[in-house]
């Protein structure tokens, strides 16, 4: 009985252990709440998504044959911007030179974004660490406690066949 309660209480210390631990990376990962985003992030984000898909690319095509064609075409006798298209060049400079930082910034933003998530991911990582190891101390436990049941059992065994063997050897005088 005595060492049924021990065993019980050695389970429970494991246990309560465990539920410890796990309130401590439970509460790192409750505590790490999202940072609200200002104007310039969100609108970073924004364009970064748009500046990186294909409505991007088709919309930017289709205004820049617009335009050549609006200058060559039909504008002939008076183009805002002759065949070299030099308005046109400064334009889509214009564009890449703010596009690039935008892009840059939203880069940032996610690459902090995914620094949070490596570090949420090895906080959960050390806690299923921390539960195989008391898994372990678990299984231990109960094959020392089995082993020892056994041998008091086999012990049990021996001295039941002392007492046969003595009392065989009695019988036999």
């Amino acid at each position: 009985m005595t060492s049924e309660n021990e065993h019980i209480n050695k389970l429970n210390k494991i246990v309560q252990e465990s539920l410890d631990e796990e309130k401590l990376i439970t509460s790192t990962l409750a505590n790490q709440q999202a940072q609200p985003t200002t104007f310039g992030q969100r609108l970073a984000d924004n364009v970064a998504s748009f500046g990186g898909s294909w409505n991007f690319i088709v919309t930017f095509a289709i205004i820049i044959l617009i335009w050549i064609i609006l200058n060559v075409i039909f504008l002939t006798k008076s183009p805002f911007d002759p065949y070299p298209f030099i308005l046109l060049n400064l334009v889509l400079s214009c564009v890449a030179a703010l596009q690039a930082p935008v892009i840059m910034m939203s880069q940032n933003r996610k690459e902090e974004k995914d620094r949070v998530r490596a570090e949420n991911d090895y906080l959960i990582n050390l806690k299923s660490e921390i539960e195989i190891r008391n898994l372990d101390k678990k299984i231990d436990l109960l094959m020392l406690e089995e082993l020892k049941t056994l041998m008091d059992v086999q012990q049990q065994q021996i001295d039941i066949l002392q007492k046969l063997e003595k009392r065989l050897d009695e019988l036999r005088k």
